[in-house]
Parts: structure tokens; C-alpha cells; sequence
């Protein structure tokens, strides 16, 4: 089995590829021990000392370090540890485990469903697919008072770019294809 890795534009987050689906058509983020025992492939890999989260996406894993963690350590580590997990014939999810639902959307009563379904579709067509070519995920979390809400995860999450790209770039598209949005807001 050959994984590819490739850095991300956060520098504390890799990419691995290992040529197999990981979570189908959805994703899971992991940022401790106990939501790892949902994922046996989440638990081998943090057993590795310094991670500090894993993103699980349709075909890949992203990997989060601590900041005084070094990928010269980790990342060999984290190969084998995929690798290892391919092997075994494991499932990525355990099977008592729980689908990760997203909180409460957060919406204005007075906003037109057609809006919000405007903003959906263009996170869904147009965000998340070239946020996830770098490792990321984005999901869209309310449009309230002209602002839209947006949850990051994966290697979007702490990414020194992801400011910028929220506001020049996501904030921009949606505002030119629906005046009714003010600003762009990322949220925990």
C-alpha cells in the first residue's frame, strides 16, 4: 500500500492519501482521545504523542500536530499507523459509534428559504470541494442580521490563511451572488 502525503496550507496540518476511501460521502473530526474510540483508524493515530486533532474526509486524513511536535517524528508514525489500520481489515467507525451531528443552524425567521438555500448550495458546490483539495472542511452553520456562519474543520481549523480565505475569497463569491449577505463569520 502506497500513501501520499501533502502539506496543506496550514503548516501544523499534513494530508495523507491512502488510495482508499476513509469516510464515503461524509467527514469526522476528531480533536481527543475519547471522540477517537469512535474510529478505530482515529484511535491508532492518536496514540501518536503530539497530535492534536484528525480530520477523516471522503478519501483522506488530515492530521493536526501540536506546534512544538515535528513532522520529521510524527509523520512516519502516522504513515505506519494508517497503514497499519488499512491492513487489519478494520471499519473506519466502530460500529457502536455515533454519526457526528452538527449543532443548531442558526438562522434569522425573517431570512427567505430561498437565500439559505442560495448559500448552501454554493458552499456545497463551490467551498467544499476546493477546501477539501487542501484537507479542510467547511459546513455551513446560519445566516443571521446579513451574516453568514461558517463551521471550519480539518486543516481549515487554526490555518493562518484561513482568514483571508474566508474573507477575500468565500465572503466575496457569496456577497456577488447574493447582495442580501453582509459578512463572512467562521465559528467553533
Amino acid at each position: 500500500m502506497f500513501i501520499q502525503t501533502e502539506d496543506t496550507p496550514n503548516p501544523q496540518t499534513l494530508k495523507f492519501l491512502p488510495g482508499k476511501e476513509v469516510m464515503n460521502n461524509n467527514v469526522m473530526e476528531i480533536t481527543n482521545n475519547s471522540e477517537a474510540l469512535a474510529s478505530p483508524l482515529a484511535k491508532r493515530i492518536f496514540y501518536i504523542e503530539g497530535i492534536k486533532s484528525i480530520f477523516l474526509g471522503s478519501d483522506f486524513i488530515t492530521v493536526t500536530k501540536e506546534s512544538n511536535a515535528e513532522w520529521q517524528v510524527i509523520k512516519p508514525l502516522a504513515l505506519a499507523a494508517i497503514m497499519d489500520h488499512y491492513m487489519s481489515g478494520e471499519p473506519i467507525l466502530s460500529s457502536n459509534s455515533v454519526n457526528q451531528t452538527d449543532e443548531e443552524i442558526i438562522y434569522d425567521e425573517l431570512v427567505d428559504k430561498q437565500v439559505i438555500d442560495q448559500i448552501t448550495e454554493l458552499i456545497e458546490t463551490r467551498v467544499r470541494p476546493a477546501v477539501a483539495q487542501d484537507g479542510g472542511d467547511i459546513t455551513f452553520k446560519g445566516f443571521k442580521n446579513g451574516v453568514v456562519y461558517l463551521h471550519m474543520r480539518g486543516a481549515c481549523a487554526g490555518c493562518p490563511s484561513s482568514t483571508i480565505t474566508l474573507k477575500n475569497g468565500i465572503e466575496n463569491m457569496l456577497k456577488h451572488y447574493i447582495p442580501e449577505i453582509e459578512s463572512v463569520e467562521a465559528i467553533n
